[in-house]
Formats: structure tokens, C-alpha cells, sequence
């Protein structure tokens, strides 16, 4: 693959800075998770949101659809939810005598997974599977869902009476798990001023199109990342497994997941190369949620970020190199 070059790593960070303003304009206060999202996006991954009610998740999957031209659905999810309510069903029809699929919500650019917890474990790995094929099969026949095709799971950290926990092994398929938060007191008090417009998501113009999307994360692929940052990824990653606090450390999946969202979090900052300090700004929404502490150092307080934070600190980062 052709690395990118500094004229397409301009164009690719201004484009990303339109996008940012624009789901901003729905999303009040919240730019470094706009980026967020939209690095995830671009990675061709999907984003888990762990976060209270209200605070703008469902604004921020309509936001993102409405700025790439693309379709959104939302399902919510229930313990009584089948996975052929997520992915399609095959209905016979009798006047031509043949069955017929019928797509399914996950069928859309940006599927908003409303507390995913909450439906039974068949209908998640209904949901994870599509995440990581980017198809579903039915009664034997393949459909695509096409790209760009990004979940935004979340799951709502308060009564969690009659959810089921996302196993490990599922979390590991979410590119990125982050919070949007309450907005500050100046975004709150916007908010409250414009409180006759119900959803601002609806007034947002498309910047670009999906075909666009799809384009930006084929040159985001392309970033030039030195093999003194893969060795530095590679040495976290195993800190992460050698760690006392840590039962089960970052996967390989979860190494290449820090590469992909670092070549475009580089291109969105104009760089047609990796930083280390790139990979130290995504390393707690790549990594975080892919540990499994021990039970013990659980019970004793640890906690995954303060693990991470510490192996961040430890491990030497490499001198920077600023030419691909």
C-alpha cells in the first residue's frame, strides 16, 4: 500500500475538522468524543458507550449519520429481543411463490445498539457477528451491510438488575469503549437556551458522502507507523499480560485495534506518519476495556485505567521520528 502523502494527510485532517464542528453543532461540548467516534469510524470499527441516560448518546449516532450522507437505525434492547429482529428474516411469499429476505435495523451506516446489556446473550452475538463480518447470513445466503457500517452499543451503568454482562471475549470486538459525560456548564445552558429544538441532529447538512467515508478510511489505512512504534505497542501489550493486577492482558486483536485508530487520529492531526504520543492518547479508549483484573486485585481496588496509566508511565516511549 502507497503511504499517504502530506497533501492527502492535509486534505483528510481538514475534512475530519469539518466533521467534528458539524456533529458538534448537535453534540455541544463534547469534541475530544466527536473525534472520538469519528476516529472509530474511520477505522472501520465500532464504539461502545458506557454512560447515564441523557447525555446525548442517541444525538451523537444521528449527528454522525446525518454528516456522512449515511442511514441510522436504533434498536432498543430487550430481554424478549430475537437476533432476527436485529438482523432480517426470510418471509415466503405466496404470490410469486419464493421467500424473500427483509433487512433487517442492523442494515444501516450507523446502528445505534441501544443498553445492549439488556438482551439475552443469543441476541448480542447476533449483533457482534454482523460486527465483525460486516454480513450476515440467512437461511444459507450471505447479504453485506456495505460500508461505512458502525455500531454504537451502549450499555447504562445503573440498574443493571436482568442485564447480561458483555462477556470479555465480546467487549474485545469493540474497537473503542468511552463515555460522553454531562456537558460542561456553558454547553448546559446552550442546550437549555435551544430547548425548542428536540433533536439538533435534524438541522445538520451533510458534509460529505459515504462513498467519502469509505475513501477517507481506505488513506487513513495508509499512514506510515515505524517499526520503533510497533516494537513500542508490542512491549505495552505484553506489560499489559505481565502486570500483577491483571488476569488476562491486551489481545493481539487489541494491539492491531491501537495501530488502525492511530494512523487516523495521525491523519486527522495532519501527519501522514504515527507518534508515540498517539498511541499514549488512544491507548485507555482502545485498551481500557479489554483487561480482565484480577479477581483479587479487584476486590483489593484496582482498576483498569490506573493499571494502564502506570504501564504508560513505565514503558519508554521511542524518539520520535517526523518523516515517513
Amino acid at each position: 500500500m502507497t503511504t499517504m502523502t502530506p497533501e492527502q494527510a492535509a486534505w483528510f485532517a481538514q475534512t475530519f475538522e469539518r466533521l467534528v464542528g458539524n456533529v458538534g453543532q448537535a453534540v455541544l461540548g463534547k469534541a475530544n468524543v466527536v473525534r472520538l467516534a469519528l476516529t472509530c469510524m474511520l477505522a472501520e470499527g465500532h464504539l461502545l458507550l458506557e454512560d447515564a441516560p441523557g447525555t446525548g448518546k442517541t444525538s451523537l449516532a444521528r449527528a454522525i449519520a446525518a454528516s456522512v450522507q449515511g442511514t441510522q437505525n436504533r434498536i432498543q434492547f430487550t430481554p424478549d429481543l430475537l437476533p432476527s429482529d436485529v438482523t432480517g428474516v426470510t418471509i415466503y411469499d405466496q404470490k410469486t411463490g419464493k421467500f424473500d429476505f427483509h433487512p433487517g435495523p442492523v442494515f444501516a451506516s450507523i446502528v445505534l445498539a441501544d443498553e445492549i446489556n439488556r438482551a439475552s446473550p443469543k441476541t448480542q452475538s447476533a449483533l457482534l457477528e454482523v460486527m465483525e463480518e460486516s454480513r450476515i447470513t440467512v437461511d444459507g445466503v450471505a447479504h453485506e451491510v456495505g460500508r461505512p457500517f458502525m455500531v454504537i452499543a451502549t450499555q447504562n451503568p445503573i440498574e443493571q438488575a436482568g442485564t447480561y454482562r458483555l462477556p470479555e471475549a465480546q467487549l474485545d470486538r469493540f474497537l473503542m469503549k468511552t463515555s460522553v459525560g454531562y456537558p460542561d456548564h456553558a454547553s448546559t445552558v446552550e442546550i437549555l437556551s435551544g430547548s425548542a429544538v428536540r433533536d439538533r441532529s435534524l438541522a445538520l447538512a451533510p458534509l460529505i458522502t459515504t462513498k467519502a467515508v469509505t475513501e477517507m478510511a481506505i488513506l487513513g489505512a495508509s499512514v506510515h507507523t515505524d517499526t520503533a512504534v510497533l516494537e513500542y505497542i508490542s512491549r505495552l501489550t505484553e506489560e499489559t499480560r505481565n502486570a500483577p493486577e491483571v488476569r488476562i492482558g491486551v489481545s493481539v486483536r487489541g494491539a492491531l485495534a491501537l495501530v488502525r485508530c492511530a494512523k487516523v487520529w495521525a491523519a486527522a492531526h495532519g501527519r501522514n506518519y504515527v507518534l508515540p504520543d498517539d498511541i499514549k492518547e488512544l491507548a485507555h479508549p482502545v485498551w481500557g476495556h479489554r483487561f480482565v483484573l484480577d479477581p483479587e486485585a479487584e476486590f483489593a481496588g484496582a482498576r483498569s485505567d490506573v493499571v494502564l496509566s502506570r504501564i504508560l508511565s513505565d514503558v519508554a516511549a521511542p524518539q520520535e521520528r517526523r518523516t515517513a
